[in-house]
């Protein structure tokens, strides 16, 4: 390689394969994400867990911001939930979608549409939550923002 040639990182590329086999969800919920998760394993029989090691940074305005996200990973089949909080001190992981307060990700073996619409269901009934609404990746204009 030629020592004036650049390497260039394809970000689209990258949230491509990221998002292959995946879905997202918003949700409207002004509640702490400890106490949304705490619910959300209650009535689903979840384990939701903080995982630290894949916490989201972004900088902005001279400043750090950190999104936490919660993680749980169906034991014997290749499926795992992602709970993103999408606001920090102000600022928001997915600008575009300021209005939602929490990001679900599920990613690995595709779940059927009656399973999502069972869990949209579940989510909707947690006493706090507005709106659960499914979101499509062409929607999304922060993409990388969710990529750990």
């Amino acid at each position: 390689m030629a020592a004036n040639q650049k390497l260039i990182i394809d970000n689209e590329h990258i949230a491509e394969e990221f998002f292959e086999n995946s879905l997202m969800l918003g949700i409207v919920a002004p509640i702490k994400d400890y106490q949304f998760s705490w619910r959300l394993n209650q009535l689903l029989g979840f384990d939701f867990r903080i995982n630290n090691d894949i916490e989201i940074q972004l900088n902005k305005k001279k400043r750090i911001y950190f999104f936490c996200i919660f993680e749980y990973a169906i034991p014997s089949i290749n499926l795992t939930h992602y709970l993103y909080n999408n606001q920090h001190d102000g600022e928001y992981l997915l600008p575009e979608f300021k209005h939602l307060d929490f990001l679900w990700l599920i990613k690995g073996d595709l779940i059927t549409i009656d399973e999502l619409k069972t869990l949209i269901q579940a989510i909707k009934t947690l006493p706090g939550v507005q709106l659960v609404t499914e979101m499509t990746n062409e929607k999304i204009k922060h993409k990388q923002h969710l990529i750990f």
